[in-house]
């Protein structure tokens, strides 16, 4: 009995003095050539693999379920650049087409002032806005980072654009992305109001105007635009290949809805990337008065991919394609006319320079 116990223990003692080793490229010297040995890891060793397998990632997971944080670091600012190109061609019923595209982008940036409590204080930083249209081979554009234009139709929307951007709006998000708040509007709208001074002499057609702008950009509008482009991946969290979606009304009756789907396709070195699809099902009506019938057809498809930071949570890459068809055919059982529409739009989240 005392010989097995005596056994046990030196088994015991053997395995508490194991100690782990980790393979390191080394240069032999006598030979002088590369080599790779297995040594002892250390106590200071150990500890910082276990510090680097323990690095926290805003995008984690737990029993293979990911779920999507933010760790922004203080006195960083990350990007927010949109770009949306539209490019519609209409066929008349004589079978001739004419095309048009038209650009929008959009610059501003987050700048972390501090982190407590869980609340993040941000700086947002408006700081660039580009609107192009081309047709017939002519282009005409307003951008805030060159001159004023001389086409008259065309410096009120500079003016504004101009005294839009250069200003600053403070946000509180909390970990998960919850916007808890975004203030400093009226500075902005009064840049607006005073913008607009020189060109809408009528005070009426003033207050019209900037009223109509603060519908187009307040508080709500931006939180709906943070979370949309932001917060991506459901609070419950998803596992690889799952799918979610969401909707919201295309028209303002809400009687036609977007629907988007989200797929998690992977999680690793860094990046969690999301596939995007849906869209809007054809939609057909048809409609007979004084002998005239009136067909009209719709539909909207998209797709494209999404990355997230890993580490940070932050949108890294978003390149979404929408094909939107309309067509709408007028026939009095004799002949009929077709006119038919097709708008091809991407919108990038954060292009690659």
């Amino acid at each position: 009995m005392k010989k097995f116990t005596a056994i046990a223990l030196l088994a015991i003692t053997l395995v508490a003095c194991k100690k782990e080793t980790q393979t390191v490229t080394k240069v032999d010297p006598a030979t002088g050539k590369t080599i790779t040995v297995e040594v002892p890891v250390t106590n200071s060793d150990s500890a910082k693999v276990e510090k680097s397998q323990a690095e926290v990632f805003a995008i984690k997971d737990s029993l293979g379920v990911y779920k999507q944080t933010f760790q922004l670091e203080k006195g960083q600012t990350y990007p927010l650049v949109t770009f949306q190109k539209d490019v519609q061609t209409m066929t008349a019923p004589d079978g001739k087409t004419q095309s048009g595209t038209s650009e929008m982008t959009d610059e501003m940036s987050f700048t972390v002032n501090d982190f407590k409590d869980g609340i993040y204080d941000i700086t947002i930083n408006l700081t660039g806005k580009r609107n192009s249209q081309s047709a017939n081979g002519k282009t005409v554009a307003v951008d805030t980072n060159q001159a004023e234009p001389k086409d008259e139709q065309l410096k009120m929307m500079w003016k504004v654009n101009k005294a839009l951007v250069g200003n600053k709006l403070n946000l509180k998000m909390n970990e998960a992305g919850k916007v808890i708040s975004i203030t400093g509007f009226d500075t902005v709208y009064n840049k607006i109001t005073a913008s607009v001074g020189s060109t809408i002499k009528d005070a009426k057609d003033k207050t019209a105007f900037v009223n109509s702008f603060k519908q187009s950009f307040n508080e709500k509008m931006l939180k709906d635009q943070f979370t949309k482009n932001l917060v991506l991946i459901p609070a419950k969290g998803v596992k690889i290949g799952d799918k979610w979606s969401e909707s919201e009304n295309a028209t303002p009756d809400g009687k036609i809805k977007l629907t988007t789907t989200y797929t998690l396709k992977s999680v690793g070195n860094g990046i969690a990337e999301i596939s995007v699809a849906g869209g809007i099902p054809k939609k057909s009506d048809k409609q007979t008065q004084e002998g005239v019938t009136r067909s009209m057809s719709s539909e909207l498809a998209q797709n494209g991919t999404i990355t997230l930071d890993q580490k940070t949570g932050w949108v890294k890459n978003q390149n979404i394609s929408v094909k939107t068809t309309q067509s709408e055919t007028l026939s009095d059982g004799k002949q009929s006319q077709t006119m038919k529409s097709v708008s091809n739009s991407t919108v990038v989240v954060n292009p690659s320079k």
